[in-house]
């Protein structure tokens, strides 16, 4: 079990992961060793609760497809449990920033006294510019 908070977590049976060979500079280790890791997670499929599936597929993200497969590539470092680890510590802050609920915007309006400053001090600063502009005789 992957845990994501205190009441969430996500069963291993759900995320797939794949070795394959990584890109970049490795020396002739990159061609013998498949150290990048390949992770998918279904999320239509997954046990998460409905909310945080609608959250997770409103996110604009370019790793979820059309099918709404969370796709992430852990290829940073030459070892294949750290990349697994990257991959897995990933995917768990993808589906933490859904369960955040943002606290809705409240609209406001500034009051008639903030408005009449703002304007007050809107004129005084015309009046001081215009006091310094050139005398038309």
């Amino acid at each position: 079990m992957l845990r994501v908070n205190t009441q969430l977590s996500i069963p291993e049976e759900e995320v797939q992961l794949s070795a394959m060979r990584a890109q970049g500079p490795g020396g002739q280790n990159i061609n013998k060793v498949a150290s990048a890791i390949h992770l998918r997670y279904d999320i239509p499929a997954s046990s998460l609760p409905e909310t945080v599936k609608r959250r997770l597929l409103a996110l604009a993200d370019r790793r979820v497809s059309k099918d709404g497969v969370l796709i992430i590539k852990a290829g940073r470092y030459r070892s294949q449990e750290k990349n697994r680890a990257d991959a897995l510590q990933r995917l768990l802050e993808f589906v933490r920033s859904a369960t955040v609920s943002r606290k809705p915007r409240v609209a406001t309006k500034p009051s008639r006294s903030a408005r009449k400053k703002r304007l007050d001090s809107k004129t005084r600063r015309g009046r001081t510019k215009q006091l310094r502009s050139k005398i038309v005789e």
